[in-house]
């Protein structure tokens, strides 16, 4: 037996040649003391580090606020100017419940200052869904998922019930009213009604309405937020009508007529929020009481 040493790579895999007594084997083949599945597994990729969350600064903010206030006054202003060709339509449409006795301009600048503030209003209530919008997706990505899933029917809920009032005192409470209050003249007493004044009552009297209609959502917001309770507002309801025709006194004309067709309707929607509003507290407590129940155990 030769006395010479097989060269053994350096790198070479520790085996049975290393024992003793095995010095006479053969040189083992390159990788054959490696196990299969380790060759066959690459190495691993150094991991790249975590990098930094994006996060928008002061000045992103600011950017991004920017471009909210320059789109939507882009948005109003193209809406005005859309509007304007239309306003002789738009004040006919307004002025539909005085058509017979017509309404008068007393200033030369009286008819063009009427007919842009129709083409105003107009351009104001069909913009605003898309202002508010993009304020919406403003604040967005500051608000968690829970936040999102309540701030998303809140703020529908309340665009809603405004356009839904605006539109009940446009074509239902504004003519009856109207007609109501020119009922007063006689023969002698003959109706000269300016343009800009008669502007002025049925755009207050809108205005009123759709703010109003928001009750809904006051009182249940007040509800969930826990400041009172449903039950409180249902055992005083008695006091809820007379604060309702307080305020129906004072968002609508000095007669009986246009008091009770806004205090009716508010005060139906009332008792409907404190119902409403009844079963999603009761809900919430129950959940609540489920999850503590839960916990304990």
């Amino acid at each position: 037996m030769s006395d010479e040493t097989p060269h053994v790579p350096l790198d070479a895999p520790p085996g049975p040649r290393d024992q003793a007594g095995f010095a006479g084997l053969a040189p083992p083949r390159p990788g054959a003391g490696v196990d299969r599945a380790e060759r066959s597994v690459p190495p691993p990729a150094a991991e790249a580090p975590p990098s930094e969350p994006d996060r928008m600064g002061l000045l992103d903010h600011l950017e991004e606020l920017r471009k909210v206030l320059i789109q939507s006054l882009l948005a109003a202003g193209a809406a005005a100017a859309l509007c304007w060709f239309w306003s002789e339509e738009l004040l006919d449409l307004v002025i539909r419940p005085v058509r017979d006795q017509g309404v008068y301009f007393t200033a030369p600048n009286d008819a063009f200052m009427a007919r842009l503030k129709v083409a105003v209003v107009a351009a104001a209530f069909a913009v605003a869904p898309f202002v508010l919008f993009r304020a919406y997706g403003f604040v967005l990505p500051g608000l968690h998922r829970r936040e999102r899933r309540v701030t998303t029917p809140v703020l529908v809920s309340t665009v809603l019930l405004f356009y839904i009032g605006v539109a009940f005192a446009f074509f239902v409470v504004a003519p009856y009213v109207i007609a109501f209050m020119m009922g007063f003249g006689t023969e002698t007493l003959k109706p000269l009604i300016s343009v800009g004044s008669y502007l002025g009552f049925v755009f207050r009297l809108c205005l009123g309405f759709g703010l109003v209609f928001e009750l809904p959502m006051v009182v249940l917001g007040l509800c969930v937020a826990g400041v009172v309770r449903p039950q409180l507002l249902l055992r005083t309801w008695r006091y809820a009508v007379v604060i309702i025709a307080i305020v129906s006194a004072v968002f609508t004309p000095p007669d009986v007529i246009s008091q009770l067709m806004m205090m009716v309707p508010v005060l139906v929607l009332y008792l409907g929020s404190a119902l409403l509003a009844l079963v999603v507290v009761r809900k919430r407590d129950r959940a609540r009481a489920a999850a503590e129940a839960a916990e304990e155990d």
